[in-house]
């Protein structure tokens, strides 16, 4: 009896020290999200006089993602995704500033069941999902403009004797509104979107935006310099964004300047340096990838599946179809929207076309963050091209279809296009049984702004005004 304890004893202790041994070898994890940055705006993506070295540098260390999207163009609805896997509809959190169930937040608690020690610095989660966060070691939010996540980070670890493996989170809060005055480039040298109104105070509003973006590029690099020194090669470097930035037809939109992000990741050892991938990832696969890389428990009723063979080279496309969903931001945002998408179509639904399509930026018009809309207006007086963008922002049809091979900034919508009625036909469909797939009851939470009348600007200055 008392050789078979002592034999118990012996097993469960080199069974610890073998799951520690596991533990130790399994890679560290790095993930920085910019705030607000659509996919096309940075250098890696070909936007000219913008400068991103950091993003650069990971482009030739590791793999670009020339097709990652998320699941929800805003903050809350897309962050729960990442955390839980999960669409919108699923997970709980549809309209902006609302959050999963706690229990449907699977990527901490799965990396601590592996031996991981999760550390979140800044904007990772939303609200009330950074009380989960901050289960395990250190947990700092920040939102205000003033940044100091590198100083954050290298303060905890040169005070505490981090153990690995580890999970660093960090979310800087750029290029999210109000941009930086401290401007950095020249408004006259950029080039504007085509779905802009070229007017002073709008190259003034994106040069800002630019700014931000390599300011968060200039901290990133930090961060990145900080993980080789700790981690050597044991690491892997996830860099994205939760959607695109705030401007029309970007957030709260499911055009790609909305849906579609950067991302880059490095993984010494395993990621061959300075390539690319066309193979179609959404945000809600980055948390089965990273279970997976660690050996972790997937959870069998996600919606998301792992992309580590495109990251090891040996896959080079991962999904044939990307959903995308967007319900409302409150009352600043009040319009549904539902979209599939292909390697070259795109399918929009529009679930309350008889009403004014609208958010913070036409609504608010602050400095440094959307104050361009009024130069918009004033413009609009006299030029039929403004005229029309504006029409075409407030007001949309009940569908949209767009050939993105041919007109990738999705200007042309070709809905009655005979040549396309097939395809039209094929993606309704596929969108109508992923909607009843994923028991998607369109709802709409807030009272929406009828077409027929005010717009819900007029309505905000008259009720801001006395």
């Amino acid at each position: 009896m008392k050789k078979l304890s002592i034999f118990i004893f012996f097993t469960i202790f080199n069974l610890g020290s073998f799951y520690k041994v596991i533990a130790q070898n399994l890679p560290n994890i790095v993930i920085y999200l910019a705030d607000d940055q659509s996919q096309a705006d940075g250098s890696v993506y070909g936007a000219k006089i913008l400068k991103t070295p950091t993003a650069d540098k990971l482009a030739k260390a590791g793999i670009t993602f020339n097709n990652a999207f998320v699941a929800s163009p805003s903050c809350a609805p897309s962050r729960g995704a990442f955390l839980t896997g999960l669409m919108p509809a699923k997970n709980g959190a549809e309209c902006n500033h609302t959050y999963p169930s706690p229990s449907k937040l699977v990527l901490t608690e799965n990396l601590q069941k592996a031996g991981y020690q999760i550390l979140s610095f800044g904007k990772v989660a939303h609200g009330s999902m950074n009380e989960e966060m901050g289960k395990d070691g250190r947990f700092d939010y920040q939102s205000s403009p003033k940044v100091d996540l590198y100083k954050n980070v290298t303060e905890y670890f040169d005070a505490n004797n981090t153990k690995g493996p580890i999970c660093l989170m960090v979310g800087d809060r750029r290029p999210h509104v109000p941009w930086t005055t401290n401007n950095i480039y020249n408004p006259n040298e950029l080039t504007l979107p085509p779905s802009f109104i070229d007017t002073k105070s709008t190259r003034q509003h994106w040069a800002q935006y630019y700014s931000d973006i390599t300011g968060m590029d200039d901290e990133m690099g930090k961060v990145y310099k900080l993980a080789q020194k700790k981690f050597g090669d044991n690491f892997i470097f996830i860099y994205t964004a939760d959607h695109g930035a705030q401007w029309p037809f970007h957030k709260w939109n499911l055009y790609d300047k909305g849906i579609k992000v950067p991302m880059i990741a490095v993984w010494p050892k395993h990621i061959k340096p300075n390539t690319r991938t066309d193979a179609m990832v959404s945000w809600i696969d980055i948390l089965p990838t990273l279970l997976d890389i660690t050996n972790s428990e997937i959870p069998k009723e996600i919606d998301g599946k792992s992309f580590k063979n495109v990251l090891e080279g040996k896959a080079d496309k991962h999904r044939d179809l990307i959903f995308t969903t967007h319900t409302g931001d409150q009352t600043k945002n009040v319009y549904p929207i539902r979209s599939v998408r292909d390697t070259q179509f795109k399918f929009i639904l529009n679930l309350r076309p008889n009403t004014y399509h609208s958010n913070h930026s036409d609504i608010l018009r602050r400095p440094n963050s959307d104050g361009y809309w009024d130069s918009w207006d004033k413009k609009a007086e006299k030029d039929p091209r403004a005229a029309a963008i504006i029409q075409k922002y407030y007001v949309r049809p009940a569908e949209e279809f767009y050939d993105l091979a041919n007109d990738p900034d999705e200007q042309v919508n070709l809905i009655f296009s005979e040549k396309h009625q097939q395809k039209i036909k094929a993606m309704r469909l596929l969108l109508d049984d992923w909607l009843k797939e994923q028991a998607d009851n369109k709802d709409v939470y807030t009272m929406p702004y009828p077409i027929n009348g005010p717009k819900p600007h007029d309505i905000y200055k008259t009720k801001n005004s006395h």
